[in-house]
């Protein structure tokens, strides 16, 4: 046999090696490229794992906005945005207002008394002085926070309020405040000891 026939027969018969290499650079960025922009269509189109959200809406929000809603619905919608702009800063998300600052609306006899004038009058005109909530006395000197909104949007935060964190009062319309604002001839800030001579 001759030596490059035997050199040929022992390679072939030789035990596998593994060696050691680098992988490519152009693996790597591709691998990084493609894993980011899974996270990216993941992030916006996922919905967390939330089994309520599907294609096309990527979030809950989305799918809640999307859905038919009545009047009623609407109405509160509004009412919590504008509440949440107006309102929230000192009443509390929650309405449970501020501690020796601000009086809770949860609860609040103004604000689930059987007639709503006496509290459209409040946004409307502001309020200064004492008045008594849940049996504790406050002193305020609130603004007319809802004098520049429209009869609508201002009706709106009133049932939001008159709803929302255990209140169960009766719904106030745009018609409604409409009504109340004619009968205020010269604003001017309700003092605390007269709010409760306004009917309700």
């Amino acid at each position: 046999m001759s030596e490059e026939n035997q050199s040929s027969s022992q390679l072939s018969n030789a035990e596998p090696t593994a060696t050691r290499s680098t992988v490519p650079m152009w693996i790597i960025v591709v691998t990084l490229l493609l894993a980011f922009f899974g996270f990216v269509y993941f992030d916006k189109h996922s919905g967390w794992f939330d089994a309520t959200v599907y294609a096309p809406y990527g979030t809950a929000d989305q799918l809640a906005n999307s859905q038919p809603v009545s009047d009623a619905a609407k109405m509160l919608i509004v009412g919590r945005k504008n509440f949440e702009t107006f309102c929230g800063a000192c009443h509390g998300m929650d309405g449970m207002g501020k501690v020796g600052q601000f009086p809770p609306l949860a609860g609040s006899e103004i604000v689930n008394a059987k007639g709503f004038h006496r509290l459209c009058f409040i946004p409307l005109e502001g309020l200064n002085g004492t008045i008594k909530v849940k049996g504790q006395e406050w002193s305020l000197n609130m603004a007319a926070m809802g004098a520049a909104l429209p009869d609508a949007d201002l009706a709106a935060v009133i049932t939001y309020i008159r709803s929302s964190w255990g209140n169960k009062a009766s719904e106030v319309s745009a018609d409604d405040i409409k009504a109340i604002r004619a009968e205020i001839k010269t604003p001017a800030q309700i003092q605390g000891p007269s709010l409760m001579s306004i009917p309700e």
